[in-house]
């Protein structure tokens, strides 16, 4: 018969391996900030309420019933859609949460340990012959080691999480960079067919001059020439639309071979940075320099587990042994079972490995130190170089849009009037054409570049750079794609 003091015993085991398992405050915290993300944004990730097959199956009816990307979808509705269907977004959230399901796993004791022993000949005692014994013994890590495992594990677990942002913000900045090639291609087809149609013009006027006398054959060669050139350029931009095309599809998680609209409008308007704000935030808000301090915070937590190995794990454990009935019936507590508690204790000894595993953590906390630095610097310098050709976009859209454009524009006017007029020569028209096109081009690829530039800087500095309100006048702030 168990005695109380035998029962509080065993209650208090319990008790104690139960409170082992008990998850912090912030670790519930790290846990509720996954679910808030999948919740938001990844509402089909896998998840322990669901079976493999039935999550798959869900993701699958989730994905057919998502609609086609429209002819007036924009930039923000191409990011959405990257962030519900990239799949190399959708591991990295599933590493966070296989990082974090590791935390319990750490924090939880060893499992108890039965054991079972049966007498093959009895050994006989006073109050009767011992025929088996039972025993249950649970080992309980020193002081201090679960919780070390537990923040060792929840700092990886944070690590995976700032790995996951760093992943979402490369991959904005990944659709966002195809995009605007997208929108250039657009505009350079647009611009190319503009220019072919002028030089067509000019090609008819060359023949009709030359019918009456008033031009040289030379001058219809050479538009002739030009519209070749020109005829050439335009399907080269028109074949690369495949290619453009698969790309972005490969950033959204989408069929390469999937069909995709021409952007339909771009929306600028200049953005005065704060280089000193932008170069404040990089070191707190950058996800990957936030990775690299929680590796920081992990490498110091195993340096302090390491030093617990010098101390030994304790094992307590209680055993009930079955006896039989006394030989004499007047012995007392005759047949009575006997329970016996007890405890052992591992002995470390081998000080120079355990001296090892804390060296290991001393020099994977200064390699973890030094790569943040090194990190650092060079996102710093990133930063600098992306800065510069942010502003120095911003300046060519200035210098193109309100000075070169029209005065290259206002030059092939004149230069046409005075060839119309017998004062300029064929050539002098067709430098101007030419002078035109490549004003135009560079002006579209500095509001291209200007605004990947822009999603550039928001990656480096892991947050949105607010935009200024667009004007509502029809100035020229806002330029909208023409349809090849």
């Amino acid at each position: 018969m168990v005695t109380p003091s035998q029962s509080v015993f065993c209650c208090l085991l319990f008790t104690v391996a139960m409170l082992f398992g008990c998850a912090s405050l912030d670790e519930r915290h790290a846990f509720d900030e996954w679910i808030r993300i999948k919740e938001s944004t990844h509402p089909n990730a896998l998840d322990a309420n669901h079976q493999s097959s039935g999550s798959e199956a869900t993701r699958r009816h989730a994905k057919d019933a998502e609609p086609a990307i429209g002819p007036d979808a924009t930039l923000d509705s191409y990011l959405a859609y990257a962030a519900l269907n990239n799949p190399s977004l959708e591991a990295a959230f599933n590493r966070w949460k296989a990082a974090l399901e590791r935390i319990p796993q750490v924090r939880s004791l060893p499992d108890p340990r039965f054991s079972y022993r049966y007498f093959i000949e009895n050994v006989e005692t006073r109050v009767g012959p011992q025929k088996q014994r039972f025993g249950l013994s649970q080992t309980f890590p020193w002081f201090g080691k679960l919780e070390l495992r537990a923040g060792l594990a929840l700092e990886e677990a944070r690590k995976a999480q700032a790995q996951y942002e760093a992943r979402k913000l490369k991959l904005f900045y990944q659709v966002t960079q195809t995009y605007y090639e997208y929108y250039y291609l657009a505009q350079s087809i647009a611009v190319v067919g503009e220019n072919r149609e002028l030089v067509k013009y000019l090609e008819e006027v060359a023949r009709t001059r030359f019918k009456t006398a008033t031009a040289g054959h030379p001058d219809v060669i050479r538009a002739q020439v030009e519209l070749g050139k020109l005829d050439d350029r335009y399907r080269s931009l028109e074949d690369l639309r495949g290619s453009i095309v698969a790309r972005l599809n490969a950033t959204l998680g989408r069929q390469t071979n999937t069909s995709l609209p021409w952007p339909k409008q771009v929306s600028y308007a200049p953005i005065q940075l704060d280089e000193a704000k932008l170069f404040a935030a990089l070191p707190q808000s950058n996800p990957e320099l936030r990775s690299l301090r929680h590796q920081i915070a992990r490498e110091h937590q195993s340096i302090r587990l390491a030093k617990k190995d010098y101390f030994p794990d304790v094992t307590l454990g209680v055993d009930y042994i079955d006896t039989g009935d006394a030989v004499s019936p007047s012995v007392a507590d005759g047949g009575q079972d006997a329970v016996a508690a007890g405890f052992s204790i591992n002995v470390p000894i081998w000080h120079e490995k355990y001296g090892a595993g804390v060296r290991e953590g001393l020099a994977r906390f200064g390699a973890a130190t030094k790569a943040s630095v090194d990190r650092e610097n060079i996102l710093q310098a990133e930063l600098k170089t992306t800065l510069y050709h942010f502003n120095d976009a911003e300046r060519k859209i200035g210098l193109y849009r309100d000075t070169l454009v029209p005065k290259a524009r206002q030059s092939i006017k004149a230069t046409e009037a005075a060839f119309r007029a017998g004062t300029s020569s064929f050539f002098d028209v067709i430098d101007a054409q030419r002078l035109l096109l490549e004003f135009q081009l560079k002006f579209e690829r500095a509001l291209a570049s200007r605004q990947t530039r822009l999603a550039e800087l928001e990656m480096l500095v892991g947050r949105e750079i607010p935009a200024p309100p667009i004007p509502s006048d029809n100035t020229p702030h806002s330029e909208e794609v023409k349809e090849p």
